[in-house]
């Protein structure tokens, strides 16, 4: 029996290697692939940002933290751990995925820029996502799974060749299923040349909206936006002229970096993950993975272990 996933996102390439490494025949299905994939977009650093509920991506996320663990020590995978930290202009109490993290500690007086009261220092593991998504893909190939372009307008195109279907849609959920609850947030990063960079840095409660900073190991993404119901794919002048200024603020060293490229993705929100085991007809079994908002490759390796155990069920 094969099973088809629908999505080649990071959700669904991570699905299909625990469904070929417990010994399942897989194949995915997608319009896009990589690089032309929202999960190519991503910053992409650890953080379950934008996703509910928060005791489920709790564990998801904390899995997850531990997969990235492993993939860390293979050079070819483009994860590594690194030490950031996240301001706030008031005083905060600890994150409710503090447990999920093994270094954590709140910022003293002399850690904080002018204006702000607190910050948590917290190491998380930053994608490079135009390296991490081929050696996905490549760990499917190994496995012996199958990837296949092409538009899906239908749940039955799948159910047709598989008995299991694996909805990693994201926001192709929306028309695929249809689901009205799935709504697109608009983020938008600056890409620049690196300049000495290590350390990440979040502030999502400034007035100028969320800004942050990832450097990675040739290249430093500068953030963002989260604009929800915004599905202009073209990046904004004004908007990534803004970033820059938020950033170099943060981290004047940035003053004069080479922009190397502007990009835009639409996260797939959902008040909720949506992942869950339905009968789709007798004999046929669909389950539902998608709806991880702004924190798709935070959830990955959780969710694909989930998917797993539904199967299982």
């Amino acid at each position: 029996m094969t099973i088809t996933i629908i999505g080649a996102g990071v959700s669904g390439i991570s699905t299909a290697i625990r469904l070929l490494e417990a010994g399942h025949a897989v194949q995915i299905w997608a319009r896009d692939l990589p690089p032309h994939t929202t999960s190519n977009v991503a910053a992409a650093v650890w953080y379950p940002y934008k996703a509910y509920p928060e005791d489920l991506v709790l564990g998801w996320a904390a899995a997850t933290f531990s997969a990235f663990g492993a993939l860390e020590r293979q050079p070819k995978a483009g994860v590594m751990l690194r030490e950031g930290i996240e301001l706030f202009p008031y005083q905060v109490d600890d994150p409710w995925w503090r447990a999920a993290v093994p270094l954590f500690r709140r910022a003293g007086p002399t850690e904080l820029p002018d204006g702000y009261a607190a910050g948590y220092i917290f190491a998380a593991h930053v994608i490079e996502m135009d390296v991490y998504l081929p050696f996905l893909l490549g760990r499917v190939t190994e496995l012996g799974g199958m990837l296949v372009q092409r538009p899906i307008e239908r749940l039955a195109e799948a159910f047709a060749e598989s008995d299991v279907v694996v909805n990693c849609a994201g926001l192709g959920a929306r028309e695929l299923l249809p689901d009205p609850a799935m709504q697109p947030i608009r983020g938008q990063i600056v890409r620049v040349a690196q300049v000495g960079l290590e350390r990440f840095i979040f502030d999502d409660h400034g007035p100028g909206g969320v800004t942050y900073l990832v450097p990675r190991s040739q290249d430093i993404i500068l953030g963002g936006v989260a604009e929800a119901g915004s599905e202009q794919l073209a990046p904004d002048p004004a908007t990534a002229a803004a970033i820059i200024e938020r950033c170099t603020a943060l981290e004047p060293r940035l003053r004069g970096a080479t922009v190397l490229e502007h990009r835009v993705g639409l996260r797939p929100g959902r008040p909720s993950v949506r992942l869950e085991r339905e009968a789709y007809a007798p004999g046929k079994i669909l389950i539902h993975n998608y709806g991880h908002g702004g924190a798709g490759v935070t959830l990955s390796w959780g969710c694909a272990a989930a998917v797993q155990e539904l199967l299982n069920v």
